[in-house]
């Protein structure tokens, strides 16, 4: 039972987001490039975001005297650093992509299939870590340790062992519930990032930073208090809410806001000039 609840987790992480990639690109009729695009827009943004909390964020907020003991206002603006630092780099990155790599794709369609590829790679590589831990620690679970780890290392790798066997099973499968939660996200993400395109207005990419700090922080700041399941159910709750944002924010007629009600304009009747060889020179196209 153990092994295959934690094998479950790891499957469905890795299998929830192709399988909502095939429900996307035959309901909404996207091709499958939108979720690879989506995919590798979010390792190029870990490429810098780790990196920058490793060598710049971590020592910064040490110098802060800011500390995760602390259960406090310190811990409180911790977590929103952390949280405003995957908001700008992930955001961001999904602003360059709109930017200069889908300049033809900017429509809510392609919008949510970005956001399943962002938000899927993700899952499936946290699925292949805890695939990866699971046949590990079913590797050294009867093993001798004192054959196979120096010394020192022996006492942490029995801790660790043993916490990972004595999880619950609905707890071995909280790494899954997250994911559906943070699935949501991703795709409300790219279609609030989207409307800086569609609407001109760049203060929608600082939207979805907001809300991509608001989730990390509040869930940080709930696990710390509240402990696993409260954290995650204000994830799933967040994922709901992503899910309303997502379809509120779905494509409306070219020159009418949503949930405006302006009548249709009527259609006049223009004469079509007639061009001439002695005109036709003189005329201009827009192309």
């Amino acid at each position: 039972m153990d092994i295959f609840v934690r094998a479950l987790n790891a499957i469905l992480m890795v299998a929830m987001p192709l399988v909502l990639g095939v429900f996307l690109a035959r309901r909404l009729r996207v091709e499958w490039k939108l979720f690879g695009i989506g995919a590798v827009v979010f390792v190029a943004s870990q490429i810098f975001h780790i990196p920058f909390n490793q060598w710049v964020l971590s020592p910064g907020v040490e110098r802060l005297g800011l500390s995760t003991a602390d259960g406090g206002v310190s811990f409180v603006i911790l977590a929103v650093f952390y949280g405003l630092s995957s908001g700008v780099f992930e955001e961001t990155a999904r602003y360059l992509a709109y930017r200069f790599w889908l300049n033809d794709e900017r429509n809510w369609k392609s919008a949510v299939m970005f956001g399943a590829g962002h938000g899927g790679i993700e899952a499936i590589i946290l699925g292949a870590l805890a695939l990866y831990a699971l046949i590990q620690a079913f590797v050294l679970r009867d093993a001798d340790l004192t054959t196979i780890l120096p010394p020192e290392q022996i006492q942490l790798a029995q801790s660790q062992l043993e916490t990972y066997w004595s999880l619950p099973w609905h707890l071995a499968l909280m790494g899954a519930v997250e994911r559906v939660g943070a699935l949501c996200f991703h795709l409300s993400a790219s279609v609030l990032v989207l409307q800086a395109f569609v609407r001109r207005n760049n203060l929608w990419v600082g939207a979805a930073i907001l809300w991509h700090t608001t989730i990390n922080a509040v869930a940080l700041i709930v696990l710390q208090r509240w402990g696993v399941y409260v954290t995650e159910g204000i994830i799933l709750f967040f994922g709901a809410l992503s899910i309303v944002f997502v379809l509120m924010l779905r494509d409306h007629p070219r020159g009418q806001e949503p949930g405006s009600s302006a009548p249709p304009t009527r259609e006049v009747e223009v004469e079509q000039p007639v061009f001439s060889e002695e005109n036709l020179d003189d005329s201009r196209f827009i192309s």
